[in-house]
């Protein structure tokens, strides 16, 4: 669902949760890898379309030669505020009817789910 509300700006949600991201703070590719449950090279290659669709520029990080940072482009900064609803309205579609405490019990399976994956990293 997320992936066709998103279609018409031309992103997928894994593109808008990284520009999203990276417009909250500046961010180097190893700092989103983990974010978007990826690893380098795949940050790498959202990267590439993404810089394809002038929404993002790598620039040198100020303090690290070796590093780079992820910038937003003057249009990807004009997108990432048309991002957010578009997660709200289908986050809203999959919770309907759920009452607060249906809410609070989804919330802490799911949050139990993650730990469960966590404390598996190192088994793999």
């Amino acid at each position: 669902m997320l992936e066709r509300r998103l279609a018409p700006f031309g992103v997928t949600v894994q593109q808008a949760t990284l520009l999203m991201w990276v417009a909250r703070e500046r961010l180097s590719p190893n700092q989103v890898a983990p974010l978007l449950g990826t690893d380098t090279a795949g940050v790498t290659r959202l990267l590439d379309r993404l810089e394809g669709k002038g929404l993002v520029r790598r620039r040198r990080h100020p303090s690290d030669r070796r590093s780079v940072v992820i910038e937003l482009t003057r249009e990807g900064r004009a997108l990432v505020p048309r991002l957010p609803p578009v997660f709200g309205r289908v986050s809203g579609q999959l919770l309907a009817g759920f009452s607060e405490k249906e809410m609070l019990q989804l919330t802490a399976l799911l949050q139990r789910m993650l730990r469960n994956l966590r404390d598996d990293e190192g088994g793999a």
